[in-house]
């Protein structure tokens, strides 16, 4: 089902293989040719391409991904033991809705199989399409964007890469459980939408937040299912892109280790990069951003879902309102925070579930601080 809607990787690549030696990370990655199809149940991790950018009114040529598989088997791999495919491109259909439609079905199926796709496309609208990609996984949906904006837009305007947000919070089925934005720069949003993410009991953290202290995002990662990476994030003397020029954003060594947080969660099963301008210049960053991902998928600890209780310590924070329960991982001393199960309310968790947090929001709650992203998820539960 899932090859019915990809075209293979074209001849060009396939010289290009041809041409590095057997250490490079493109002669170790299974290619879907004219000849070959990948068998996805020896598949770990699968690249697709998606020629798509009709939702991106800036964009000025169609989409050509040759540069960023070059540039990523080009280079070598690190002690790896995870199976790599590449699946071929998803080209654009008649209309966005059938591209929509077609990378809806093959993530759908790939994440069914357990297979983690690494999607690198047009616009990044697409976002709305891989979302959808969960509806008939039945669980709720946790998103996580790097990006300068929020990506909110008019309720009755058609998707673009600058208004999908809108779409995902409003259509139905509505399985989003909790959004988080990456990097956003406050004078790229107004003062309405940043209070609508809060109305919302989202989060949200500044770029310079973020650059300050790189590590409060891990937890965030650590918690989510999805992550959505836009281009123009990444300030253009790192990214290259001079087409759109961003002076600020995030800089190489920075996205990629966010990178790198998204690929060691246990629980991301899906990343995607969008606003690629197709220069060769941006195709570096991108392969590097990918490379991270796979680097950290390598070292993933298996501890979520969450284990043994054995291979945990319990902390108790006694609290004015409340006692806080947090857990420390004997493994790899990562921390989390219980969310206790409300009878009442709407009742998005169905049980106590543990939260990721941070060392730091520990120590916070035991000076009587009630960590904002623990609140934040009680909210949600209960409105």
């Amino acid at each position: 089902m899932e090859f019915d809607f990809l075209a293979p990787v074209g001849n060009e690549i396939l010289s290009y293989v041809e041409g590095l030696s057997t250490q490079h990370l493109g002669s170790k990655i299974v290619l879907h040719t004219n000849e070959q199809v990948p068998d996805l149940n020896k598949i770990d991790i699968a690249i697709i391409g998606v020629l798509e950018n009709r939702g991106d009114i800036n964009a000025i040529s169609d989409v050509d991904l040759n540069e960023v598989r070059k540039e990523l088997y080009g280079m070598f791999p690190g002690n790896w033991n995870a199976a790599i495919a590449d699946l071929g491109d998803v080209l654009p259909g008649n209309s966005k809705d059938d591209t929509y439609f077609a990378v809806k079905k093959i993530v759908s199926g790939l994440i069914k199989k357990r297979v983690i796709p690494l999607i690198i496309g047009g616009s990044q609208d697409l976002t709305y399409a891989l979302y959808r990609a969960y509806d008939d996984l039945e669980q709720m949906v946790n998103l996580v964007t790097i990006d300068s904006k929020f990506d909110f837009g008019k309720e009755n305007e058609a998707i673009t890469s600058d208004s999908y947000l809108t779409k995902i919070i409003i259509n139905e089925p509505n399985n989003l459980f909790n959004y988080c934005n990456i990097g956003y720069q406050t004078y790229y949003n107004s003062q309405e939408e940043i209070d609508l993410i809060e109305k919302l009991f989202f989060d949200a953290y500044r770029l310079g937040e973020v650059s300050n202290n790189i590590s409060i995002s891990e937890p965030v990662f650590r918690d989510a299912d999805m992550v959505s990476i836009d281009l123009n994030s990444i300030k253009s003397s790192d990214s290259g892109n001079f087409v759109s020029f961003n002076p600020n954003g995030f800089n190489g060594k920075e996205i990629c280790s966010l990178s790198r947080y998204a690929g060691i969660s246990d629980k991301v099963s899906l990343l995607g990069i969008f606003n690629h301008n197709n220069s060769k210049q941006e195709s570096v960053i991108v392969a590097q951003i990918f490379w991270y991902f796979i680097e950290g998928y390598h070292y993933r600890s298996n501890e979520y879902p969450f284990g043994s209780r054995e291979n945990y310590l319990k902390y108790i924070v006694p609290l004015e309102e409340e006692d806080l329960v947090f857990y420390k991982s004997n493994k790899t001393e990562r921390w989390w925070i219980e969310i206790p199960f409300i009878a009442s309310g709407s009742n998005k968790l169905k049980k106590n579930t543990l939260l990721p947090c941070s060392y730091e929001e520990y120590l916070a709650a035991c000076n009587q601080e009630m960590p904002e992203r623990w609140w934040k998820a009680q909210r949600k539960n209960i409105v």
